[in-house]
């Protein structure tokens, strides 16, 4: 009975506009206060606090920053240049940049609505100037984009790994061959419709141009390189990487000295802003899981599931839909921060690798920010492309696509995302 409570609560709250962390919050100390009474309410802000202080969590604003930088350094254009000089030449070139960009972006900011951002306001024009549909543009973009969310350094990924009391480096090392996949996967997807609409080609393949835009980007691969390097060689940890791509990124700027101030400024605004939503969302969830931990509701969950049934595979696919479904309603870091720990005592009890559903959860997620309504990498990438959500949405279905194909690779291949993860770590 106060479990549904405190779930019509929440609801009712965010149905008014509440935002999510304060719903969250306000739910919790209302739980608390009719289960325990008024005194168990003094610890409430400490709880909060020391909740979101966590040491990996600085990796947040940290990866945020070193996109900024990137973009207002000319890296991302630098970037761009090169990958067009490389794959420019097949027909439909100017997509399969896109997908190409925004790998190695994502590298680097480990936010899909900082990488669509900052890369879509450049290259989405330019599509369009060219002949490319404003949908298909948006849609390629948009979901190239939600790469970040499975190549490292995902934010998702340390907030599930924070969440699920697991390692952030091997949920790192887990999504890079499927990242690949997803990534080769949208390049044939962009391909097909390049041959079959007869989108414009770019101009023939140059080594000149080649070896020119190759020694202008030469500085910009070295952040992935000490990044990725640093923290799967064990050199750093996740947070020390991050504040390393802080310093490579503005070191680079330095080398190119060109500085987009009032871009930069924007930027990091809006990395505040994003870092601050997700601290109270952190902050919040602290309240609601010591609630729900004093309830047994995660103990509750998981035994009324494995009532049901305890085949890996089976629970996999409730989880899956379950993720997919509030992949449409919930923004990523919320979905994390609300669902893993409830979930977590079952994937333990159910013998599933909590780094293996890790990938799972993020994979579903990032689906998630391709469908409405929420949708957030998708809508960014319809206002920068001045088109209609549903037509795009409709060009998107075939990337989608791809998604789930990797999605259900991953979840029932578990050789696909943990071979790294047990060559390098088990």
């Amino acid at each position: 009975m106060m479990m549904f409570v405190i779930f019509l609560a929440l609801v009712a709250m965010v149905c008014i506009n509440v935002p999510i962390a304060v719903a969250l919050a306000l739910a919790a100390v209302l739980a608390i206060f009719i289960s325990d009474g008024g005194a168990a309410l003094v610890t409430i802000a400490l709880d909060m606090y020391n909740g979101a202080r966590s040491f990996s969590l600085i990796a947040i604003p940290m990866f945020v920053l070193a996109g900024a930088i990137m973009n207002a350094t000319g890296i991302t254009r630098r970037l761009i240049a090169f990958v067009s000089a490389v794959i420019g030449f097949v027909r439909g070139g100017l997509a399969m940049v896109n997908v190409g960009v925004s790998l190695f972006f994502a590298e680097i900011s480990g936010s899909a609505v900082a990488d669509v951002a900052a890369m879509g306001s450049i290259i989405i024009p330019e599509m369009k100037k060219r002949g490319y549909p404003a949908p298909f543009a948006a849609a390629i973009t948009s979901s190239s984009a939600s790469l970040a969310i499975i190549i490292p350094p995902s934010i998702p990924m340390i907030l599930y790994a924070v969440a699920a009391g697991t390692s952030i480096e091997q949920m790192f090392v887990a999504g890079v061959v499927p990242g690949l996949i997803g990534a080769a996967g949208l390049m044939g997807v962009a391909y097909y419709y390049a041959v079959k609409y007869n989108l414009p080609m770019e101009e023939a393949f140059n080594l000149r141009r080649l070896r020119t835009t190759f020694v202008e980007a030469l500085p910009t691969f070295s952040l992935p390189v000490i990044i990725l390097g640093g923290i799967f060689g064990g050199f750093v940890t996740a947070t020390e990487g991050a504040g390393i791509a802080v310093v490579a990124a503005i070191l680079v700027g330095i080398w190119y000295r060109e500085v987009d101030w009032g871009q930069l400024k924007q930027a990091m605004l809006e990395g505040g802003i994003q870092t601050a939503v997700v601290m109270l969302l952190v902050a919040a969830s602290i309240l609601m899981g010591s609630y729900l931990t004093q309830a047994r509701v995660p103990q509750q969950l998981a035994e009324g599931i494995l009532d049901i049934t305890s085949n890996q595979y089976l629970i996999l696919l409730i989880l899956n839909v379950f993720f997919l479904v509030i992949g449409f309603f919930l923004h990523s870091a919320a979905a994390i921060i609300l669902v893993v720990p409830v979930i977590v005592p079952l994937i333990q009890q159910a013998g599933i690798d909590p780094v293996h559903f890790g990938l799972v959860v993020t994979l579903n997620l990032a689906i998630g920010q391709q469908t409405p309504p929420v949708a957030s990498v998708l809508i960014t990438a319809c206002s920068i492309a001045k088109a209609n959500i549903w037509e795009v949405s409709k060009a998107n279905l075939p990337f989608v696509g791809v998604l789930l194909f990797v999605l259900l690779l991953c979840t029932y291949v578990p050789a696909v995302p943990m071979f790294l993860v047990e060559y390098f770590y088990r």
